[in-house]
């Protein structure tokens, strides 16, 4: 299988390559952002993945996920994208957990033993905690911010947690934490967009940790969801 791995050696050289095969990558939520993020790590040479998600797919998710399509609606989530990325390489090692990360079961995933988190969850709480356990085991992780009510894909940023401007969901996070006094143990770095639009319909799709479901695109979820994975293989290979 190395063939399909050629144009990565030629600019990573083969011990990038060597060491993107070697890594072990968590990513939690493979909706619109994770997804992608989990697509281009696994394209790239990452050599052992997890991926977390409960949900199934639904007919709404087709608009911006990558697995969801009309022939995988009702099928889990995590485990229609595994099968997708073991057709794009059979050799890596795909593990799927079909569960919420949440405060009660933070303690199974051994967070430590991973190279990267790839945080891509909705839920703040549970995205909260998730900040808390990987920067407190020195994991290095990276986040998703609010993907949603975006549609000008130059506006999208990464900057340093506390460093995130215009963004509701880094604003509510923050505030959380200062409420409850408990703050990340190290800086980590996010994918966000200062833009703010505002939906133009009402839908009567529910969510049960969402007070509103608000619209999103594909082409800026799936640029997230790749800017995340694109920091974690630079990371990986110490690309100065």
């Amino acid at each position: 299988m190395d063939n399909i791995f050629d144009r990565t050696a030629l600019l990573l050289g083969k011990d990038g390559l060597e060491r993107l095969r070697d890594s072990r990558i968590i990513v939690l939520g493979v909706g619109g952002v994770g997804s992608w993020a989990a697509e281009c790590l696994i394209r790239t040479g990452v050599g052992h993945l997890t991926i977390v998600d409960p949900d199934m797919v639904s007919a709404t998710n087709i608009n911006r996920q990558l697995m969801a399509t009309t022939a995988t609606v009702g099928k889990p989530k995590a485990e229609v994208l595994k099968d997708r990325l073991l057709e794009i390489n059979p050799e890596a090692e795909i593990k799927v957990r079909t569960e919420s990360f949440t405060p009660e079961s933070a303690h199974t995933f051994n967070l430590q033993s991973y190279d990267y988190v790839i945080d891509a969850i909705d839920s703040l709480k549970d995205k909260a905690e998730l900040i808390l356990l990987a920067t407190s085991v020195g994991v290095p992780l990276l986040s998703s911010m609010g993907a949603a009510l975006k549609l000008d894909p130059t506006r999208i940023h990464v900057a340093e947690f506390w460093d995130v401007k215009g963004c509701p969901l880094a604003r509510a996070l923050r505030q959380r934490f200062k409420r409850n006094k408990t703050y990340p143990k190290t800086k980590f770095k996010c994918v966000y967009s200062d833009e703010l639009l505002q939906n133009v319909f009402t839908s009567s799709e529910t969510c049960d940790y969402k007070a509103q479901i608000n619209g999103s695109l594909c082409h800026i979820t799936a640029i997230f969801g790749m800017t995340l994975a694109g920091i974690a293989v630079k990371g990986l290979i110490n690309l100065k």
